[in-house]
């Protein structure tokens, strides 16, 4: 039913409230009460009285259209009007609805009429539209338990009312996008009715509103606009820039979208698919949650003390954790120690880097921490320059696939028994202990060494450590590439000519670009009962190939060609690894020899080169060096058919083809990328760059991958994070000012070939950042209660101090609204 025009009574209520207004400001500046004296208490605007959740079983929507200034009818307002008429006749009959259009305000104080509506809709162009007894009628509708949906230039209506301002969500700034344009709409929110069928990445034109304040956080988003896609104009709100969203509010339910703006975006499927998913939700016709995104809604908790004066009683140095189905989290100190303890730097001297890698258990039933075991490793040097720091020790934890009934334990370690003072070599290892599940102890005798490698130790780093199972039992093991970050000048790590004993410890083609070398890659082994390994299909390499001779590749090999991936996560619903890795400490590009530093993320689909040290990000290649004179470049790495010609290689001259990373990123911005020449080798000039992920920055920069994130719906748990961060992955750095702590999403069709992510949001205020947040993210899993577990690092680096923590990061918001017993329709 159309109520079409605005009433002479609607325009004298328009200019009553304008002047009402303008009154209440000039009592406000001009006048005070007398001392001593009491204001007289003003009356309530409305004694409305509205059932409690208005409308019925026979849904009803009211389109409001009225606008400030009188003139003719808006081409905006009435393809708006048709389109809701149009969806509310379509679909399923029992999400079908009546819509009644009309311009009179009137309808706001009229409590029979106003109640019978399960949801309102502003189609206004914006301006004082309502007098102060119309908003306290549509106020006392939300409390109510009203539905509420703004489209594009209801952001402007009410301007002058903070309890409108919060209905909305946000106000335009007063600098718009000019005109109309085509943008990219990133749908973040997979599972709101309406967003769940809209495409991931939606481009479309309209009239793209600017926020005079973000209110990502306070509202849930459901969609933002790529303003790299257009002409955001001023006051652009830069890569977090919402377009739709909702939240409850007030005893209601808001929806708020800032498309609509053209009279043509009404005659598109995918919006008008968009309203009807906000208009099924806030008539109560589905529930859904738009509590999620939310940062309120959740809570940052330390779970451990700060360890006694000279004990690691609570926590070692942090450096990783799982959690056990029963919810006991288990977690590692690499092997720095506290002042207390002696740190040993003398080649010299026996116990030279001696140091102790503690396994500690976390009860939740307790809220009790247990130190399980303690391992002799060689982590212990302190810090200081390359030669004298190292990044060995105690690395990686895994609990076995059937923990609960057998019991073992799964630690990736560097013993101190086995290094060589002489040779400065040791050696890595990956055993199997079991613990004593009734007093929480590693039984130290029991170990099983499945794997074990050499490694040089007599210069520092890129140690990696993080392990993780796939669906089939195979265990994945991360190893960095044993190489000095020096010698290069912060770009490729591909020096031969630094060595000690006729080790080179300078160039990671000796490592993580060798076939024939368990450094600097993932490693898949599937572990056997006895405490041996089989070798799962699928791995890189067989080890029996009989390409140059033969005897040139190792079967453990999942992924080459990483620097230092210190976390990997598997998601076992899919089989997908996850990886992060630290790069180089080039600040800036080079013409000369190649990109800067770029920390990097990866998603992995099958066995592949990830490029390091020949090519990082998207195929971009180094600059070639060799004997006799390093300090001369050469030609540029081939991506696609790179070869190792280093004098240190063992393995193969012919190395897999490169196959591109989904997120990097550098000092100056995320996702760097140049133009390229005929060769396909990019300009690296700093002026000629582009960043195709401008949601992430580095600086001081250290990739922390997390996992992907799996809601079980089965699950009672009243912490666990809501459906809606389902098959998100979390992506993180060991910093917090502008790095990365975000959830991304991937397309599963092209997340395998180097696919950017599609939609990316910031975790910084769930996960909170900061001196007495988790300022140093050293590793972050989700929990069988759902919960995120998360360790701090602390404030020093190669010890444990007061800082040093792990924290739990629970929801509190409740579930998806309206309740399950205030649907329109019966319940869902």
């Amino acid at each position: 039913m159309h109520l079409r025009g605005l009433s002479a009574t609607g325009k004298r209520r328009r200019v009553r409230a304008a002047a009402l207004t303008a009154g209440f400001l000039t009592a406000g500046l001009l006048s005070a009460p007398a001392a001593g004296a009491f204001p007289a208490p003003e009356p309530p605007l409305t004694t409305m009285s509205i059932k409690s959740p208005p409308g019925s079983a026979d849904v009803r929507v009211l389109v409001f259209y009225g606008s400030a200034a009188a003139g003719e009818e808006s081409p905006v307002v009435n393809a708006g009007i048709a389109a809701i008429e149009r969806i509310g006749l379509a679909g399923p009959t029992d999400q079908r609805f009546t819509v009644t259009a009309t311009g009179d305000a009137s309808v706001f104080t009229n409590e029979k009429r106003l109640g019978r509506f399960n949801a309102v809709v502003f189609l206004t162009g914006g301006g004082d539209v309502l007098d102060p007894e119309q908003e306290a009628g549509l106020e006392a509708y939300m409390e109510a338990g009203g539905g509420f949906l703004g489209v594009h230039d209801a952001a402007r209506a009410e301007p002058y009312s903070d309890w409108f301002t919060g209905l909305i969500g946000a106000r335009p700034a007063p600098g718009a996008a000019p005109a109309v344009q085509r943008a990219t709409v990133e749908v973040g929110d997979r599972l709101h009715p309406a967003t769940k069928d809209l495409p991931v990445r939606w481009k479309r034109p309209d009239k793209w509103l600017n926020w005079a304040k973000n209110p990502s956080g306070e509202v849930h988003t459901v969609a933002r606009v790529r303003e790299s896609t257009y002409t955001p104009g001023a006051d652009a709100n830069g890569w977090d820039h919402p377009v739709s969203w909702c939240r409850d509010y007030d005893g209601g339910r808001s929806f708020y979208t800032g498309m609509g703006g053209t009279a043509s975006s009404y005659d598109e499927t995918d919006f008008r698919t968009h309203l009807r998913g906000a208009l099924l939700w806030t008539t109560r016709l589905v529930r859904a949650d738009c509590k999620a995104a939310i940062t309120g809604n959740y809570t940052a908790e330390r779970l451990t003390q700060p360890n006694q004066p000279g004990q690691n009683d609570q926590i070692g140095e942090p450096h990783g954790l799982v959690t056990a189905p029963d919810g006991r989290v288990f977690y590692i100190g690499r092997g720095g120690a506290d002042a207390s303890r002696p740190v040993v730097t003398d080649w010299n001297d026996p116990d030279i880097g001696k140091g102790t890698g503690e396994i500690h258990v976390y009860d939740p039933e307790t809220k009790k921490v247990t130190l399980a075991g303690e391992l002799t490793v060689f982590g212990n040097k302190g810090g200081g320059e390359e030669l004298v720091k190292v990044e060995e020790g105690l690395l990686g934890i895994e609990l076995d696939p059937d923990f609960e009934d057998n019991g073992w334990v799964y630690l990736h370690y560097t013993p101190h028994s086995e290094i060589d003072r002489d040779t400065h070599m040791a050696e890595r290892r990956v055993s199997r202990f079991t613990l004593d599940q009734a007093t929480n102890k590693l039984d130290l005798d029991s170990e099983k060494v499945l794997l074990h490698w050499p490694v040089q130790i007599h210069s520092c780093c890129h140690a990696g450590g993080g392990m993780a199972w796939d669906s089939k039992d195979n265990l994945y093991i991360a190893t960095g590439d044993n190489n000095s970050s020096g010698f290069s000048g912060g770009y490729s790590g591909n020096n031969p000519e630094p060595n000690f004993k006729g080790v080179s410890f300078a160039d990671a083609r000796r490592t993580a670009g060798n076939t024939n070398n368990l450094n600097g890659k993932i490693l898949r082994i599937h572990p056997e009962p006895d405490g041996t390994y089989t070798l799962p299909e699928g791995n890189l390499f067989t080890g029996e190939e009989t390409a140059e001779g033969g005897g040139k590749t190792r079967g453990e090999i999942y992924v080459m060609g990483v620097r230092n991936p210190s976390r990997i996560s598997v998601d076992k619903s899919t089989d997908t690894l996850y990886a992060g890795w630290v790069g180089p400490d080039a600040s800036s590009p080079s013409p000369t020899w190649g990109p800067a530093k770029y920390d990097t993320f990866a998603a992995i689909t099958e066995a592949s080169n990830r490029g390091w040290p020949y090519c990082m990000g998207n195929k971009q290649p180094y600059r070639d060096r060799n004997l006799p004179d390093p300090s001369q470049p050469l030609g540029w790495y081939d991506c696609d058919h790179p070869k190792n010609e280093s004098p240190n290689n063992d393995g193969l001259v012919s190395l897999p083809p490169v196959t591109g990373n989904n997120i990097w990123y550098s000092p100056q911005g995320g996702g760097p990328d140049f133009p390229r020449d005929e060769n396909g080798v990019p300009s690296y000039e700093q002026d000629e760059s582009t960043y195709l992920l401008p949601w992430l920055t580095g600086g001081s920069q250290a990739a922390m991958t997390g996992p992907v994130y799996r809601y079980d719906a089965t699950s009672d748990s009243t912490t666990k994070w809501p459906a809606y961060w389902d098959g998100k992955w979390f992506v993180g750095d060991f910093y917090d000012a502008g790095q990365p702590r975000n959830a991304v999403l991937m397309d599963p069709k092209t997340q395998g070939d180097g696919g950017l992510p599609v939609h990316s949001e910031s975790l910084k205020k769930i996960v909170p950042v900061g001196a007495d947040g988790i300022k140093n993210l050293m590793d972050w899993k989700f929990g069988p209660d759902g919960a995120l577990y998360v360790l701090d690092y602390g404030r020093g680096f190669f010890t444990s101090d007061a800082k040093s923590a792990l924290w739990r990061v629970t929801y509190t918001g409740g579930g998806p609204t309206p309740a399950a017993g205030q649907l329109a329709r019966g319940t869902q």
